[in-house]
């Protein structure tokens, strides 16, 4: 069984807790290592709440979106009040279709 891990706010990881996912709510000071510690678990999948990515380093955050394993993704918190980043926007920017 893949093994999921969700770092955000408590709302939302209660929702992820249900799903079989391990949470972690960290200060936004302990984010960094918290997403350190997850990445080099043995993680399969790592979904960080918008508002914690943001407390990252931007390289940091940018290599571990790009890497291989684990994967990492940044989603919206429960409350909407983070959005995650458009990614069908990026790559369409990147690819020259959207100005």
């Amino acid at each position: 069984m893949a093994r999921v891990y969700y770092i955000g706010d408590e709302a939302t990881a209660a929702g992820y807790r249900l799903a079989g996912a391990e949470t972690y709510v960290p200060s936004v000071a302990e984010v960094a290592d918290v997403f350190r510690r997850a990445r080099e678990a043995d993680a399969d999948l790592i979904l960080l709440s918008a508002q914690f990515a943001g407390a990252l380093p931007a390289e940091e955050l940018e290599a571990a979106l790009l890497g291989e394993r684990p994967l990492v993704t940044v989603v919206p918190d429960a409350h909407g009040r983070h959005a995650a980043p458009d990614v069908a926007r990026e790559v369409r920017l990147a690819l020259g279709i959207e100005p």
